[in-house]
């Protein structure tokens, strides 16, 4: 409340959601790693379906929200796509046979590889990690793409191998983001390009972009 006739208003800073929605990316993409490479029987598929639906899209989710929220469209963007591509991908392998492929399913992860690809360009000029991690993403949905429609295993094993790259790179980005947030200052290299740590506001309340 002001005393001097001007209106103030004061706005409290959002945490990046970036730690969550890397982490839950994480954890998705190596139980589905699992399960291409044969560490999980077929039959593990369902088991992997619902991990993604009770854990890995409702962070995601919660991370695109808190993205706009903060107004950071790239963060928001691409939590949303990841977080809608997990919910289908969970949502028609519940429904398939153990081990099949679908057509459908192929054809939507290359497009959601695609739109991926739209926020990693967006986030490759600011912040370089970050950006890898993303177009590791893109890579992955696309090689998983191309197994759901191909049933090569080679795709498969690729995508796989993709996965647990994507994994470790998301552990690596979302501790080095958390770091910054708790600390104000780069502890861990993200390749950022403005120098800034992530919890720099430009504005009251508004964070950087991804």
């Amino acid at each position: 409340m002001s005393f001097d006739g001007n209106t103030r208003v004061v706005l409290r800073p959002i945490a990046s959601p970036l730690p969550l929605g890397f982490l839950a990316l994480a954890c998705g993409t190596l139980v589905v790693s699992g399960l291409q490479l044969g560490w999980l029987r077929p039959s593990e598929g369902h088991n992997v379906a619902l991990i993604l639906l009770g854990f890995v899209f409702p962070l995601q989710l919660l991370a695109s929200v808190f993205g706009f929220l903060g107004r950071d469209v790239v963060a928001g963007t691409v939590m949303g796509v990841l977080a809608g591509t997990w919910l289908s991908f969970s949502l028609i392998t519940l429904g398939a046979p153990p081990g099949s492929t679908s057509d459908a399913l192929g054809l939507f992860l290359l497009v959601a590889a695609a739109s991926i690809a739209v926020p990693a360009a967006a986030a490759a000029t600011g912040k370089l990690l970050p950006a890898a991690v993303l177009a590791t993403a893109v890579v992955r949905f696309g090689l998983t793409g191309l197994y759901q429609l191909t049933a090569a295993e080679s795709w498969e094993d690729a995508a796989g191998v993709v996965g647990l790259v994507l994994c470790a790179l998301g552990l690596y980005t979302a501790l080095a983001l958390a770091l910054e947030d708790v600390r104000h200052r780069t502890l861990l290299p993200i390749g950022r390009r403005d120098g800034r740590y992530a919890g720099e506001l430009p504005e009251a309340g508004v964070r950087e972009q991804l």
